[in-house]
């Protein structure tokens, strides 16, 4: 009986993936809860209200680790619905993996930032390729889409092209020089610090070739 009910639930949650996928995207948030994710440090920092994910407290990341490509992405498109409010500061990693304390080493953060005082703004592949102009408004659903493949990052606002990018095959010098590689890994949304409050809603992932 034990395992004809694992098989059961294990058809269901096959089930749900292929209804949820449309056209090859994937959403990794339910709308209703934190199931897939996991918060590290201050985990009270996020929660669900009304359909959406509440970025707002101590700084702390919120890792995918559910079952979507076993949570490791190469190459991949992302979309996300965010809202930002006044001098907010967060952002969305990529290629990284579970970290319990501090931000996180390995990958790249795709800021998500319209007043907070650092400058780096929207979209900008932060540190490497970054963003000075502020494209959308607080308090205004904005969709971001990152698009990885192979070793070309490319990141949009509202369809707007914001970065196109292509690692180099010399590696970069400095403290992060291994850990930014494009590789492979998970997401994860930041909250920066106490003062930054965010929504993230859709979050849709679209698996692309290797």
């Amino acid at each position: 009986m034990k395992r004809i009910i694992l098989l059961t639930a294990a058809l269901l949650s096959t089930a749900f993936l292929a209804a949820d996928d449309k056209d090859g995207w994937i959403s990794l948030f339910d709308g209703k809860s934190l199931e897939g994710w996991k918060a590290s440090e201050n985990p009270d920092t996020f929660k669900v209200e009304d359909g959406k994910i509440v970025v707002f407290g101590p700084r702390a990341h919120l890792f995918y680790v559910g079952p979507v490509q076993n949570h490791n992405f190469t190459n991949f498109e992302l979309k996300l619905e965010i809202m930002t409010f006044p001098k907010a500061n967060s952002g969305v990693y990529f290629h990284t993996e579970w970290l319990e304390k501090g931000f996180p080493r390995k990958g790249h953060e795709v800021q998500v930032n319209t007043t907070h005082t650092d400058p780096k703004r929207t979209a900008g592949l932060y540190g490497v390729k970054d963003n000075y102009d502020s494209l959308v408004k607080d308090e205004e659903w904005f969709t971001m889409h990152i698009i990885v493949q192979g070793k070309h990052v490319t990141t949009k606002v509202n369809g707007k092209t914001i970065v196109d990018y292509t690692e180099p095959d010399a590696p970069e010098t400095g403290q992060r020089a291994s850990a930014r590689r494009i590789s492979s890994g998970t997401f994860a949304l930041q909250g920066h610090d106490p003062g930054s409050k965010i929504y993230y809603k859709s979050i849709l992932v679209k698996p692309l070739p290797n």
